[in-house]
């Protein structure tokens, strides 16, 4: 019965999240340049000692910390979906402090190669779970269930698994100095040395998730039972700021690695 209920809870969240989308296009409308601040750290809203080979650190990353009111909305359900969690934030400048003040210089100097601020982020992604461990959630994704339950104390990884029955990337929980992890890290190394891809999603994101990872064998959840995405916000509302728009519209006119 588990899985009808997160299905029906799933479904009621996103009835929610549509709605309260619908209603900021009033709210922009009245005030379109009122923006909300993500936090770089917040504490969990609960303190929870309990052992859990997968750290209770959420990870997010943005163009920008400023962020329109649906976006907003979706990192507070999330606080509240994960009150057990601490919440960890990067901007772009920041995730290239972090790179550098961690990883080698051969890492930084190919992450620094990346033009496509979504391509960065999904190198970031593994590089700071490698590091750190923890959830890491797209800036527009939402889980539909209490996080400590959907990531269990007892796991050391688990992606999500889509309706097509690929992995993808938008939801990725890991303890550190996972084996998995850096084996994708060098492939995102290999690529871009290569230079030879032309597309993100194939280069740093769920293309290199589905060549490393054998989906019959690692641990997965499937998407609708466990975190969606564009319910509370969309592409109108994640980009008003960003002339460039969304990685599948810059890939299209520029390169992704800036060729040495």
């Amino acid at each position: 019965m588990k899985p009808f209920f997160i299905l029906l809870s799933s479904r009621v969240i996103r009835l929610f999240a549509n709605i309260t989308k619908l209603l900021c296009y009033g709210f922009h409308f009245l005030f379109p340049k009122k923006r909300f601040v993500l936090p770089a750290e917040a504490a969990p809203l609960i303190s929870n000692k309990k052992p859990s080979t997968i750290p209770r650190i959420i990870w997010q990353t943005n163009y920008t910390n400023r962020v329109t009111l649906p976006v907003y909305l979706n990192y507070l359900f999330n606080r509240l979906m994960a009150p057990g969690f601490a919440y960890r934030f990067m901007v772009t400048e920041a995730r290239a402090e972090f790179i550098k003040a961690n990883f080698s210089d051969e890492i930084f100097a190919n992450y620094s190669r990346i033009q496509i601020g979504a391509a960065q982020a999904d190198f970031w992604r593994l590089l700071v779970l490698q590091k750190y461990g923890g959830v890491y959630l797209d800036i527009d994704a939402h889980v539909v269930w209490p996080l400590g339950y959907i990531v269990r104390p007892e796991f050391d990884e688990l992606y999500i698994r889509t309706k097509r029955g690929e992995i993808s990337n938008y939801f990725i929980a890991s303890k550190p100095e996972n084996p998995h992890l850096a084996q994708m890290i060098d492939l995102v190394l290999r690529n871009i040395r290569e230079c030879r891809l032309t597309n993100v999603y194939e280069l740093t994101g769920p293309g290199v998730f589905n060549k490393v990872l054998d989906i019959n064998t690692v641990n997965t959840t499937y998407y609708r039972y466990t975190c969606n995405q564009g319910s509370f916000t969309n592409e109108y509302f994640q980009y008003v700021d960003k002339p460039q728009g969304k990685w599948t519209r810059e890939q299209e006119k520029i390169d992704i690695i800036r060729k040495d």
